[in-house]
């Protein structure tokens, strides 16, 4: 018999985290496009070229976290080793956004999102998750 399938030693926590990445990776790609395209309409419709700006810059970000969600996702499906280490940098921004989010003034928005992200990396951190992905 050969080695164990991905599927038959990933943990249902990682399953979990690997579908919600994927969703929330397409839903980032469609945001991320749909922003650009705001940021178009903004500028045109107010004549302020700055709002193109942002939105695009808005836009390419949420493109990129996207795709590297997107990334995650494959790789904790298939317990890839660089994928922890994706996972992990992911939740970090997300809490630096979050942060940077609730010192603008939503901290009960952020509340949610920080707890979230400090679950993952909680989970992420546990002995037997690292050594899934081949971490010590």
């Amino acid at each position: 018999m050969g080695a164990p399938t991905p599927a038959a030693t990933r943990p249902t926590g990682i399953t979990v985290l690997a579908v919600l990445a994927a969703i929330g990776g397409v839903l980032g790609i469609l945001g991320g496009i749909a922003l650009v395209g705001l940021g178009g309409f903004a500028a045109a419709s107010s004549g302020t070229a700055a709002y193109f700006g942002l939105g695009a810059l808005a836009g390419i970000v949420v493109l990129v976290l996207g795709v590297l969600n997107l990334a995650f996702a494959y790789g904790a499906w298939t317990l890839k080793p660089w994928a922890w280490t994706l996972g992990v940098g992911l939740q970090i921004a997300s809490l630096i956004w979050a942060g940077l989010a609730a010192l603008s003034g939503d901290i009960s928005g952020q509340i949610l999102s920080i707890v979230i992200s400090v679950i993952i990396l909680y989970y992420l951190f546990q002995p037997n998750i690292k050594a899934l992905f081949g971490r010590a």
